[in-house]
């Protein structure tokens, strides 16, 4: 997230509406946070001098399910997650987890080789380690006069 973004002075108005419309879907339902969107995990992006780092939260995701592809400084992580099969006569009173496939994109905060790219699943964080591409050296350009 850019500096900028987290500096946005409505930020934290829009994190209260958002937990006061979630107790109100609540209140009528139990439907609460995310009801009306799929199911996307969450991510931590951080970057050393050396490389970027994408930590994804998908606990109950088939490491096999999971596929990561990087393009034009955009990563893409696509997966599934498998829902539980459906007992007859049992009654639920809550239905919170979500299940089913998802796409996360989000832009890197720099060039990266994405050929010496690694990824590792362990306790339902996926981690990929993106090392940086050295910064190119701007050159200069002689300009011809006729």
């Amino acid at each position: 997230m850019s500096s900028e973004m987290m500096k946005w002075p409505y930020l934290p108005m829009m994190d209260t509406f958002k937990k006061e419309m979630n107790k109100l879907f609540d209140t009528f339902g139990g439907i609460g946070e995310n009801v009306f969107r799929e199911w996307m995990p969450p991510l931590d992006i951080s970057e050393t001098g050396e490389t970027v780092v994408v930590k994804a939260e998908i606990p109950g995701v088939d490491p096999k399910e999971i596929h990561i592809s990087v393009k034009n400084d955009a990563l893409t992580i696509r997966g599934e997650k498998k829902g539980e099969k459906e007992e007859k006569g049992k009654n639920y009173h809550f239905i919170e987890r979500r299940y089913g496939s998802f796409v996360r994109t989000v832009l890197l905060p720099t060039a990266v080789k994405y050929e010496q790219a690694k990824a590792e699943y362990r306790n339902g964080i996926l981690e990929i380690t993106l090392p940086k591409q050295e910064k190119e050296e701007s050159k200069k350009i002689p300009i011809k006069v006729n």
